[in-house]
Order: structure tokens, then sequence, then C-alpha cells
């Protein structure tokens, strides 16, 4: 393993854990305690940073309304970031909703029903097979 991905890994979570603080307790905004920080990519060079959120319960056009807010104070987070990591340059961050959540949960849904419709099936069949069983 490339000694420059463990480095990337390493300055990722410790964004992932850093920025989560921050918005927890410096954005004065209720609508960031319904955000989730799901991953952060860092570009190999530590310039770029791409920070995917999720937003539990809220509708589309809320939550493109919330990942604009975030990508507006994303400069103010930067700064914040850069007092607090020992690194020669912060990265630029850019936020972007994470739809994956989203897509397991109707995914999950989709295998749930099913389930529950081949089990309705199953249970039809062995009823039928009973009701030919026991006539004489």
């Amino acid at each position: 393993m490339p000694k420059e991905f463990s480095r990337t890994r390493r300055v990722a979570e410790q964004l992932r854990r850093d920025l989560a603080a921050l918005m927890r307790v410096r954005l004065d905004d209720p609508r960031m305690a319904m955000v989730s920080i799901t991953a952060i990519v860092v570009s190999r060079d530590l310039r770029h940073a791409r920070v995917y959120v999720t937003v539990v319960g809220a509708a589309h056009d809320k939550r493109t309304e919330i990942v604009a807010h975030l990508n507006g104070v994303s400069g103010y987070l930067r700064g914040e970031l850069g007092r607090k990591l020992r690194l020669r340059s912060t990265p630029q961050l850019r936020f972007l909703y994470d739809e994956s959540v989203e897509r397991g949960a109707e995914l999950s849904a989709l295998i749930e029903s099913a389930r529950s419709h081949d089990e309705a099936a199953r249970g039809s069949s062995q009823n039928e097979d009973d009701e030919l069983s026991e006539s004489p």
C-alpha cells in the first residue's frame, strides 16, 4: 500500500472528525443538526476534499438548500480547520449530497417486499399441497 494513500486516509478521517464538530458547534443553524458526514475523499496532493453529506428526513429541495449553504460557508469552515489541523495547507472543501443511504434504503425495501411476496406465494402453494394430500 503506497504511503500517500494512508496519509490521505488519515487526513480524511481527521477532517471528518473536526468538520463534524465544527458544523455542530460553530454553525448556528438548526438545519445542521440533520446533517451527517458520510465520507470525505481527499486528493493525493491534499489540496481538495470532497465532503459527502446526507440530510436526515429532509425533502429534496431542503437537501439542495443545505448543501448550497454548506458550500457557501466552506471558506469559513476551511479557515477554522486550518487553525486546528497541522497541515501545510488546508484542503478546499466541496460539499456533495450522498444518495447512497437513500438508495440502500430503497433496495432494502425492495428486497423485503420480494421476500414477503415469495413467502406469501410459498404459503399459498403449501396450502394447495395440503388440500390435495387431504382429499381421498
